[in-house]
């Protein structure tokens, strides 16, 4: 019996199959369960038409976007089981940090269904106008460690300003993406909303089509550059959310236990797969001892292992590529005088599990502290003075995110002003985006901001209409 699952494309409100297809591989068991189109370039070029010709009348139609957007929750919401165990058998996932991810989208399409958006802005009363205006076709990329709810921050803000989006998740994870595309056929006029699949040509293709007005790309850094070099010639316009190598910062007079509770989840939710994750840890040495070691009983204690059982708390590494490198960056510091306080050991035979691991004794020029390790591991760097701390948390090329723990708000503040990152938390790291909070990162993290009104405003263009009415 043929048990691999396939789901085609949406393109022109039609579904679209391929004659290439992609193997989607399970990260828990290493087995290939689905199958995805890989875009053909004609498929590519007629989702574009069909974005493109739809764009006029669904730019203009504020009523049916705003109805539209927030039916997509109503989408979500309604299959949220289904799409679900598409998504936790792709991004290795537990099925209640899937679900998680869904109700997270379906509040992103609320939010900006609701959005009260300035359409027309007085810039001198009587005589010069403002007015938002959408860009055209929308080119986004996702990549596979949030595919949903990455897709949500980009779909909704483009759709509700009036542009028609082509839609390209991660080859590693791309069937819930497009499950979600067929879903939405009825919700969205044809050519709306189209979602292809395939390989980094399909990427490519999207951002050099000459029909794209905008391209919206998260994913690697290395990544990000080749997109803002293609778009270049033809000055599309570009969002960019890559890479983040996020410092924390404890204070001395930081509550151990509670930082070390707040340490772990913002570091290793979802196994530190996350752009905006705690990467590097500098601790001041009178708490180093004491926090290493809460940090390790906590990695002790949590439960590695099948993502559909209730009691797992962390599933694998989501593909072998990104598990063979963080393997080898642990490996490289411990051959470099890093010690393990907890985890570092493989999980079973099959699939792509590793312990949450704790290590001391790293140091700047490991790559462990200076690279993004997308994984479970987090160093802790010891320091004597804070000024050097901040010194060392700004000696990267990554901006994205920093947070400061310690019990003074005016020193944490302080602290904060003096990083050079896009967000910096009090007391949390990665803490529950919401809509309505731009995020954004400095340096090589991105390009642009994402989220709330700042964020829909970067898919419109701001037209001045100048002039008296009478001449």
């Amino acid at each position: 019996m043929d048990t691999v699952t396939r789901i085609p494309m949406t393109i022109g409100g039609a579904t679209v199959a391929s004659d290439e297809v992609i193997e989607v591989v399970n990260p828990a068991t290493e087995a290939v369960w689905a199958e995805a189109p890989a875009a053909s370039k004609s498929s590519v070029d007629n989702a574009f038409t069909a974005a493109a010709e739809a764009a006029p009348s669904w730019g203009r139609d504020e009523t049916a976007r705003r109805k539209a957007v927030a039916a997509v929750a109503d989408v979500m919401t309604r299959n949220i089981d289904e799409l679900a165990d598409l998504l936790t058998a792709e991004a290795g996932k537990t099925v209640s940090d899937s679900k998680l991810e869904i109700q997270g989208a379906a509040a992103w399409f609320s939010y900006f269904a609701d959005l009260d958006v300035p359409w027309r802005e007085s810039i001198d009363p009587g005589r010069v106008t403002g007015v938002r205006r959408p860009l055209g076709v929308v080119a986004a990329i996702t990549p596979w460690n949030f595919p949903l709810a990455l897709a949500a921050w980009k779909l909704a803000p483009a759709l509700r300003a009036g542009n028609t989006v082509v839609l390209k998740p991660s080859p590693y994870t791309p069937m819930a993406t497009l499950r979600l595309g067929q879903l939405l056929q009825d919700v969205f006029p044809a050519g709306v909303l189209n979602v292809v699949s395939g390989g980094d040509e399909v990427g490519v293709a999207m951002t050099v089509h000459p029909l794209t007005a905008k391209v919206s790309f998260t994913g690697s850094v290395e990544a990000g550059k080749a997109v803002a070099a293609a778009v270049a010639p033809d000055l599309k316009r570009l969002t960019l959310e890559l890479g983040g190598n996020d410092p924390a910062i404890v204070l001395g007079d930081a509550d151990v236990a509670a930082t070390a509770e707040g340490l772990f989840a913002g570091g290793f939710y979802h196994n530190g797969q996350v752009c905006g994750a705690v990467k590097r840890v500098y601790v001041p040495e009178r708490l180093y001892g004491p926090l290493a070691a809460e940090l390790a009983r906590i990695a002790d204690s949590k439960v590695v292992g099948d993502t559909r059982d209730s009691s797992t708390q962390l599933g694998p590494v989501q593909n072998v590529n990104q598990y063979e490198r963080v393997r080898g960056l642990l490996s490289d510091a411990l051959k470099d005088g890093a010690q393990v306080a907890a985890g570092g050991q493989r999980v079973g035979e099959r699939g792509y599990f590793l312990r949450p691991t704790i290590l001391t004794d790293a140091h700047a020029g490991q790559a462990i502290v200076d690279e993004e390790q997308f994984g479970p591991v987090l160093p802790l760097i010891p320091y004597v003075d804070l000024a050097d701390a901040i010194r060392q948390a700004n000696d990267t090329h990554f901006g994205l995110g920093a947070s400061v723990w310690g019990p003074n708000r005016d020193q944490l503040e302080e602290v904060a002003l003096e990083i050079e990152s896009g967000t910096v938390y009090f007391n949390g790291h990665a803490l529950n985006y919401g809509p309505h909070v731009p995020f954004g990162g400095r340096k090589w993290s991105g390009i642009g901001s994402e989220n709330g009104l700042d964020g829909l405003k970067s898919f419109t263009h701001l037209q001045v209409l100048y002039g008296d009415v009478a001449v």
